[in-house]
């Protein structure tokens, strides 16, 4: 039972005039008698503290949830007070640290930025509203330069694979390799004019309910560092096997002008070399390959991000399943989680061709990577002048599978990184239904049924321009594909257990 406690003292006492400081000093005082007078009690004891403490001191509130006293009763309170006693009302609080998806997003946009893509103002801002997109800019022209470069690559490689009878697989696959970057190239483009009006929407869900995973801007920077730097080391070896050839066939010959001829055969007999244009194309060809790659990364780092906003919505479901919880919780989660799955389908509509972009050219280079692999299997390649004595070959001659074998490693543990990453999204969306489940029969009423019924009856997931979405599923009708089509490929290109070179 709680005893009376007189927060009036006496008039006559020194002391009585000090203002306002002496005034909250009393009143804690007082509320300290208060706490330890009590000798037993619950949660009405609990709520009855809390209503009083409000009329007697409401500009001076009590955390509490610090009161050790308490703690037994804590899922049961209805006042969920959070802010702290204050000595002097006038000291704000320290802010705790806050992870936005702007800020998380910084580098990883910068990396993308370097390659022509998503050319947007202000991305170094905190500020989402400081998000700007020009068409006419320096990061805009750039993206034009790299349109232009990448159209005229794919143009010209298309004039040569309608002309040129002796056309095979690996022309058809440079075709569709520039042709990708382009569309890419274009698609970013896109975003980049909706970018600053998705940034506020996603800036207007995390002032409402903040952002608590402070490892999003980390996991980011690891993912875009670590597939680009892979990256990298797919197309070092990809030019050290051009390089070895071209040292073992012309070694007398100037390596750099040889090695571009051999490299963009189709493209110098329309255009004269010289060590400009080859230096130009040269970089036309990282950009295009780095601009795949960066792809995956830009749908990896948004999938991760929106599986965390929906994470954070099951944390506070999961935490209340077994406590009594009101119908006005229920339907606060209910309303939490109606903003995760709107910012969901926003980011959909906005990324959807990327994801297409993503999936689709990771299927085809998957299984043109594996048919060379197959092809050439794990061997030293042939001597270009067998009669020569001396071998210029890079590494024995073993630096051709090292790269197909390289490559389709990494294009098969980036095409599950995007699948499995992409289908959290889903799977987070689905997590609620088992919490709500548990919940006890004497807590359950309209709003948990709805909250059911709007899990169930909706699918919320990332979806490829619609044609399909992303679950976990998809990764074995991934799988089951490529060994269809590699099948087809194999028949069309004369591989086969008996014959290890491609007619």
């Amino acid at each position: 039972m709680i005893k009376k406690v007189s927060f009036v003292k006496n008039r006559d006492e020194p002391g009585v005039h000090n203002g306002k400081a002496e005034n909250r000093t009393l009143m804690r005082n007082g509320w300290t008698t208060v706490i330890s007078n009590i000798g037993g009690g619950g949660v009405n004891t609990v709520n009855c503290l809390y209503k009083t403490w409000g009329r007697i001191a409401p500009g001076c509130t009590m955390d509490l949830y610090s009161l050790d006293k308490f703690k037994k009763y804590k899922s049961d309170w209805n006042y969920p007070v959070q802010v702290r006693h204050q000595e002097n009302a006038a000291a704000p609080e320290k802010e705790k640290p806050r992870s936005t998806f702007q800020s998380a997003m910084k580098v990883t946009l910068t990396v993308g930025q370097y390659f022509g893509l998503c050319p947007v103002q202000g991305i170094h801002e905190n500020d989402a509203s400081k998000l700007r997109f020009n068409y006419i800019s320096w990061r805009c022209l750039y993206t034009y330069l790299s349109m232009t470069g990448q159209f005229t690559l794919a143009f010209v490689l298309t004039l040569s694979f309608f002309r040129e009878t002796s056309s095979s697989v690996d022309t058809a696959t440079s075709l569709i390799f520039y042709s990708l970057a382009f569309t890419t190239t274009t698609l970013f483009w896109r975003i980049a004019k909706k970018w600053p009006k998705l940034c506020m929407l996603i800036a207007k869900v995390e002032s409402v309910d903040p952002t608590t995973d402070l490892k999003l801007g980390r996991n980011f920077n690891i993912c875009c560092i670590g597939v680009l730097t892979l990256a990298l080391v797919e197309h070092i070896f990809s030019d050290l096997q051009g390089i070895s050839f071209t040292l073992d066939c012309d070694p007398d010959l100037p390596l750099y002008e040889t090695f571009m001829k051999r490299s963009f055969s189709w493209l110098f007999l329309y255009i004269p070399y010289n060590t400009f244009f080859g230096i130009l194309f040269q970089f036309l060809n990282i950009q295009s390959t780095f601009n795949w790659n960066f792809t995956d990364v830009f749908v990896i780092c948004m999938s991760m991000y929106l599986t965390s906003r929906l994470n954070q919505v099951n944390q506070r479901i999961i935490a209340a399943k077994d406590k009594n919880s009101p119908s006005s919780f229920w339907r606060a989660m209910r309303e939490d989680y109606n903003r995760s799955v709107h910012l969901v389908r926003q980011v959909d509509k906005i990324i959807g061709g990327v994801i297409f972009i993503s999936f689709a050219s990771n299927l085809f280079f998957v299984c043109s990577q594996l048919l060379h692999t197959l092809a050439g299997g794990i061997k030293a390649t042939q001597k270009c002048r067998p009669d020569s004595s001396e071998d210029h070959r890079l590494m024995g001659g073993y630096v051709h599978s090292i790269y197909f074998v390289f490559s389709f490693a990494f294009l098969v543990v980036r095409s599950l990184a995007v699948s499995l990453t992409a289908a959290k999204v889903h799977a987070a969306s689905l997590e609620p239904a088992h919490s709500l489940y548990d919940v006890s029969s004497s807590n359950y009423c309209v709003e948990v049924e709805r909250f059911l019924a709007q899990i169930h009856g909706d699918t919320v997931a990332l979806t490829g321009l619609q044609f399909f979405q992303v679950k976990r599923g998809l990764v074995l009708t991934i799988a089951g594909t490529i060994v269809t089509y590699e099948l087809v490929l194999m028949q069309f290109t004369g591989v086969s257990p008996a014959s290890t070179e491609v007619s």
